[in-house]
C-alpha cells in the first residue's frame, strides 16, 4: 500500500440493514482516521448482532470485512511509520550534512587564516634577517683593521726615510721600489685573509638566521 493510504470500505447492505462495498484507496487525515474507527465499531456491532440473531452468513461477511479493514489499517500504519522514520532519518542526515559543511567551511577558513598568519610571520622574519645582515656587514667593514706589515717592510720604509733625509735619493728610490712591491704583495695577502674571515663570519651569521627561520617554520606547522 502507498504511504499514508488506506482502503476505506463503504457501508454495505445485508437484508436491507447494512451496506458494504469494495475498499477504495485514499489519503488519510484525522477526520478520516476517526471515520475508520467509527466504521470498525459499527461493523463490529453489526457482526455481534448477526451472531446473536443467528445470521451467521452475514456475521461471516462482517468478520471477513473487519479482518480486511484491520489488516489494511495495520499495513497503512506500518507504512506511515516507515515513511515518518525515513523522513526523520533524511532530516537528520540533512542536518548532519549541513552541520558538516558549516564545520568544514569554518575549518578551511581557520586553516587559511592560520596559513596566512604563518606566512606573514615568516616573511616578517625574512625581512628582519635581511636588515640584520646589512647591519652586520656594515659593522664588519667598520671594524676592518689596517694591514699589519712585516718587519722587513717596516725596515725598508725606515731605510727609505733615512736615505731621503741624507739626500741619497738614488738609493732611497731603489729601497722605495722594493718597499712598494712588498707592501702591495702584503696588502693583497692581507685583503684576501680578511675577506675570507668576513665570509666566514657572514656565513656563521646566515646559518644562525637559517636555524632561527627553520625553528619558526617547524613551530607553526
Amino acid at each position: 500500500l502507498p504511504n499514508s493510504s488506506v482502503y476505506q470500505p463503504s457501508f454495505f447492505s445485508i437484508n436491507g440493514t447494512f451496506c458494504s462495498a469494495k475498499p477504495i484507496l485514499y489519503q488519510m487525515n484525522e477526520v478520516q482516521e476517526s471515520a475508520i474507527a467509527d466504521f470498525l465499531q459499527i461493523l463490529e456491532e453489526h457482526r455481534k448482532n448477526c451472531e446473536q440473531q443467528g445470521k451467521y452468513a452475514e456475521a461471516e461477511v462482517a468478520k471477513t470485512r473487519l479482518d480486511e479493514i484491520k489488516s489494511h489499517e495495520a499495513n497503512r500504519r506500518r507504512e506511515s511509520m516507515k515513511a515518518q522514520q525515513t523522513k526523520e532519518r533524511l532530516g537528520m542526515e540533512e542536518a548532519h550534512m549541513l552541520e558538516y559543511q558549516q564545520f568544514t567551511s569554518k575549518w578551511e577558513k581557520r586553516c587559511k587564516d592560520y596559513d596566512d598568519q604563518s606566512e606573514s610571520q615568516l616573511n616578517a622574519m625574512r625581512e628582519r634577517h635581511l636588515e640584520e645582515l646589512k647591519e652586520f656587514q656594515q659593522k664588519l667593514l667598520q671594524r676592518q683593521q689596517k694591514p699589519k706589515y712585516s718587519p722587513q717592510l717596516l725596515t725598508y720604509r725606515k731605510t727609505e726615510e733615512h736615505l731621503a733625509r741624507a739626500k741619497n735619493y738614488a738609493q732611497a728610490h731603489k729601497i722605495k721600489e722594493k718597499a712598494d712591491r712588498l707592501q702591495a704583495k702584503e696588502t693583497e695577502q692581507w685583503n684576501k685573509m680578511k675577506q675570507k674571515e668576513l665570509f666566514q663570519k657572514e656565513g656563521q651569521f646566515k646559518n644562525c638566521k637559517r636555524q632561527e627561520l627553520g625553528a619558526l617554520q617547524k613551530r607553526i606547522k
